[in-house]
C-alpha cells in the first residue's frame, strides 16, 4: 500500500512538460495570454516533435524546461546531437518566451523614465532569464584575484564558450550559406537570427536602440559576460573600428545616458586592438576594474585646459587620466592627446609613430563618471610596432610569457582583468603535478616557468597549497603581460620619457 501511495505521489508531482513551458511563456511574455495555450503548444511541438506532448517534468525553471525539450528532440532524432543544433533549437524555444524587440524597447525606455538603473535591471534580467546571457556556462569560469603593487588584478580562465564540435565543423563545410549575412556577429541583423552550424544562434537576442547625435546605435549584453552586466554598444552600420574625436563624444554620451556604467573602446589597430576590428563598437557595464581605482602617480598642469584635471595613473600600462565637469572641455583635451600621440616618436625608447608610412600609434579610451558626477576619461597609449626581436609586437606579451597569454591585450585586459584561454585549466593541473613531483603530462612550453616556480618555492609546496601557488604565479605573469604592453616602462628612463611626451602636449 505504501509503495502504491508513493507511486501516486510521484505521478502527481509531475506535470506535462509542454504545458509547463507554455505556462512559463505566458507568465513572461506580454504578447500572450491564457487563450494562447493551444497555439503555443503547437508552436513548441513543431520545433521538438509531437512525441513531446506525452513528456512530464518535475521542474518549473524555464531554462530547465527548455533543456528537457531540446534533449527530447535529440533523443528522437528531430535534431542532431551537436552543440550548434542544440543551441539553435534552444534559442528558438526561448524566442517564444522573449517579448519582441519593439516591446522590449518600449519597456526599457518606459523604465528609464524611473531611472537608468531600473531600465538596465529590466533588460539584464530579461537577458539572463531567457538564456541569452549564458549564466550556467559562465559559472564554469575560473576566477580569482592576485594582489600586486598595482592593486588586485582579476584573473579569469574562460571556460564558458563551448568547444568547436568537429562534427558540426564538417557539416558546416558541406552547407551552402550566404555567409555575408549577418556581416559579423556585432551587426544589428543578428537580432532574431536563427543561426547555423558555423554561426551562433540568436533567435532570443534583443537590442535596445538609441541615438548619438542623430546616429543610430544599439545596446545589448554579451552572451559570455566577462564581468558584471558586460554590455556592448554597437554602431548599426557595419564599418571598421576607429578612434577619433568622435569616439570621445560617443563614449561620454553613453555614460551620460548610463551614468552607472563605464564604457570603453578597443584600440583601432592590429596587435593592440581587440578581436573584432571590423565593426565599430564599445564595451561597458557595471563593474569596477583594478585600473579604475588605481591612484595617480602625479598630476600635471595644462594651461590650455584649466578646467581639466590631468595626471598619470599608477598602472603597468601608460595611462593618462582626465577629469572634468564639462564634456566639451574633456573631449578637447582628449583629442589633443590622441592627435599628439599619433605623431609622436621617441627612438631612444623604441617608440615610433610611423615606419614606412604605416601608422603605429593609437589609444584605448575608457569613460566613466566619478562619485561626484564629473566625467572621467582614461587614455591608454598604444604602439603596435614589431621587430626582429619581438615579431609579435614590441609592446605585446613577449615570448617568455606567451605560454600563459599570447592573444591581443584589448580593452578588458588593459583595465586589469585577464581573460585567459581554456587550455590552461588542464595545463596548469599538470604543472601542479610537476611541482609535487608526480607523474605529469606538462607542456614543454611551461617547463622554464615551472622550474623557476619550483626553485622559488622550494620546501613549501604541498598538496594543500600548490593550486594557490600556481594561480598566483599566473596572476603575476599577467602583470608582466601588462608591463610588456606598456609603452613607457615603469623604470626611470620610461617615466622620464612619459614626462617628455606630456610636456610636448601641454607646453610645460
Amino acid at each position: 500500500m505504501n509503495s502504491e501511495k508513493k507511486e501516486v505521489q510521484e505521478i502527481m508531482a509531475k506535470t506535462a512538460l509542454v504545458a509547463a513551458f507554455v505556462k512559463a511563456i505566458i507568465a513572461a511574455n506580454p504578447e500572450y495570454e491564457a487563450v494562447d495555450d493551444v497555439y503555443l503548444s503547437n508552436r513548441i511541438l513543431a520545433l521538438v516533435g509531437d512525441d513531446a506532448l506525452h513528456l512530464t517534468t518535475e521542474t518549473t525553471n524555464v531554462i530547465d524546461l527548455k533543456d528537457e525539450l531540446v534533449a527530447h528532440a535529440v533523443k528522437t532524432g528531430e535534431i542532431d546531437d551537436s552543440q550548434p543544433d542544440r543551441d539553435i533549437l534552444g534559442d528558438q524555444l526561448m524566442d517564444l518566451y522573449t517579448p519582441t524587440p519593439g516591446l522590449v524597447n518600449r519597456e526599457f525606455w518606459k523604465r528609464y523614465e524611473e531611472s537608468p538603473e531600473a531600465a538596465t535591471n529590466y533588460f539584464h534580467s530579461l537577458s539572463e532569464n531567457n538564456d541569452y546571457i549564458q549564466t550556467r556556462r559562465i559559472a564554469k569560469n575560473i576566477r580569482y584575484l592576485t594582489p600586486t603593487d598595482y592593486g588586485k588584478l582579476e584573473i579569469t580562465i574562460n571556460l564558458s564558450k563551448p568547444e568547436k564540435d568537429p562534427k558540426a565543423i564538417a557539416a558546416a563545410a558541406k552547407q551552402k550559406n550566404n555567409t555575408n549575412y549577418p556581416q559579423c556577429q556585432l551587426c544589428l541583423q543578428n537580432e532574431g537570427y536563427k543561426g547555423r552550424l558555423d554561426y551562433p544562434a540568436r533567435s532570443n537576442h534583443r537590442i535596445i536602440r538609441f541615438d548619438i547625435n542623430g546616429h543610430h546605435w544599439g545596446f545589448q549584453y554579451s552572451p559570455y559576460a566577462y564581468f558584471n552586466e558586460h554590455s556592448i554598444f554597437l554602431d548599426t552600420i557595419h564599418e571598421p573600428m576607429h578612434i577619433t574625436e568622435e569616439t570621445f563624444v560617443n563614449l561620454l554620451h553613453i555614460v551620460t545616458v548610463w551614468p552607472h556604467y563605464f564604457v570603453g573602446s578597443n584600440a583601432d589597430l592590429p596587435i593592440v586592438g581587440g578581436s573584432m576590428l571590423s565593426h565599430e563598437h564599445y564595451q561597458g557595464g557595471r563593474h569596477t576594474f583594478p585600473m579604475t581605482v588605481a591612484k595617480l602617480d602625479s598630476t600635471f598642469t595644462w594651461p590650455a585646459h584649466p578646467n581639466v584635471t590631468a595626471g598619470i595613473v599608477h598602472w603597468p600600462m601608460s595611462c593618462i587620466r582626465l577629469t572634468a565637469a564639462d564634456t566639451t572641455d574633456l573631449v578637447a583635451a582628449a583629442e589633443e592627446i590622441r592627435a599628439a600621440w599619433q605623431e609622436y616618436s621617441d627612438d631612444a625608447l623604441d617608440i615610433r609613430a610611423y615606419t614606412d608610412g604605416t601608422r603605429h600609434h593609437t589609444v584605448t579610451p575608457i569613460a566613466s563618471r566619478t562619485a561626484t558626477g564629473d566625467y572621467q576619461l582614461d587614455l591608454v597609449l598604444r604602439d603596435n610596432q614589431t621587430s626582429a626581436q619581438y615579431p609579435d609586437g614590441i609592446f605585446h606579451p613577449h615570448q617568455d610569457v606567451q605560454h600563459i597569454k599570447k592573444e591581443n591585450i584589448g580593452l578588458i585586459e588593459v583595465m586589469g582583468l585577464a581573460v585567459l584561454p581554456a587550455r590552461l585549466k588542464d595545463e596548469l593541473a599538470e604543472v601542479e603535478k610537476f611541482l609535487l613531483g608526480q607523474d605529469n603530462a606538462m607542456k614543454e612550453y611551461h617547463r622554464p616557468w615551472a622550474e623557476q616556480l619550483a626553485k622559488d618555492n622550494a620546501g613549501r609546496i604541498s598538496a594543500s597549497n600548490v593550486e594557490d601557488i600556481v594561480r598566483q604565479a599566473v596572476g603575476h605573469v599577467f602583470l608582466r603581460v601588462l608591463m610588456d604592453a606598456g609603452v613607457y616602462k615603469r623604470d626611470a628612463a620610461g617615466q622620464a620619457g612619459f614626462q617628455r611626451f606630456i610636456s610636448s602636449v601641454t607646453g610645460q
